[in-house]
């Protein structure tokens, strides 16, 4: 029978946010892999993943989750991550890989799905969707994403502040992903282009730490890396103005 590879987004930290199937997925899996930076964290995949499933399950695997400035170094980490699990597969035949948020949106998972097809030929890889930080985000505070015909732009800071602020000038909803290191490109992004007032941002959310405010709270401090900023659309012409 064929390996498979089955990507499971657990959500954004909230244990409560997990998908029933999610959760059936977790379970029926041989072994429950777990990214982490190195091998003494408890990330939060981990931590969701360790209220379903044994630890005896949980196989911890080192990825270069930050790594952007060295490519050799990013893609040695990728090649022994992928040679980790395709070990697994080997021996299990079926492995879950939990990811925060979505496996399908700024994911790990994408990367590692290419490497093991290529070192496990015939490998079937699925994935089971998961709540990502902007649905629990939006659902915190009370920002609506969406209304009528609004576009909704999904940034991520990695890429730089100039394309939040290309994003920003246009329309609809503009939700940015980790930029706590940029906090303060982000403020005056927002301030430059008239959205600061309805903007909130939100971090380590469903955790202990949660924190959930305004954008305009933002003084330039650094955040933590994987904050999250919703800058709702301009709506004007009151209820469904935008149908």
């Amino acid at each position: 029978m064929s390996s498979r590879l089955i990507g499971v987004g657990v959500g954004p930290g909230d244990p409560e946010l997990v998908t029933v199937k999610g959760i059936n997925a977790l379970r029926a899996a041989e072994v429950v892999v777990v990214p982490v930076m190195d091998t003494g964290e408890r990330g939060r995949a981990e931590a969701t993943v360790l209220h379903y499933v044994g630890a005896e399950k949980v196989v911890r695997v080192v990825f270069a989750l930050n790594e952007r400035t060295d490519r050799g170094r990013r893609e040695a980490a990728w090649d022994a991550a992928g040679e980790r699990v395709a070990a697994l597969l080997r021996a299990h035949g079926s492995v879950a890989f939990a990811t925060i948020g979505d496996p399908n949106v700024y994911s790990t998972f994408t990367y590692l799905a290419q490497t093991v097809g290529g070192l496990v030929p015939g490998t079937v890889v699925e994935t089971v969707p998961g709540i990502t930080a902007m649905q629990d985000l939006a659902a915190r505070s009370g920002a609506v994403l969406t209304e009528g015909t609004e576009p909704l732009t999904l940034v991520p800071m990695t890429a730089g502040a100039a394309v939040l602020r290309d994003a920003l000038n246009g329309p609809g909803t503009v939700v940015a992903y980790k930029f706590g290191r940029q906090a303060a490109e982000v403020a005056e992004a927002l301030r430059e282009t008239g959205r600061l007032d309805d903007a909130v941002w939100g971090s380590a959310l469903g955790l202990p730490e949660e924190s959930v405010r305004p954008a305009g709270e933002l003084d330039g401090a650094p955040l933590p890396y994987l904050s999250t900023l919703i800058a709702p659309a301009r709506r004007e012409g009151g209820r469904g103005g935008k149908l």
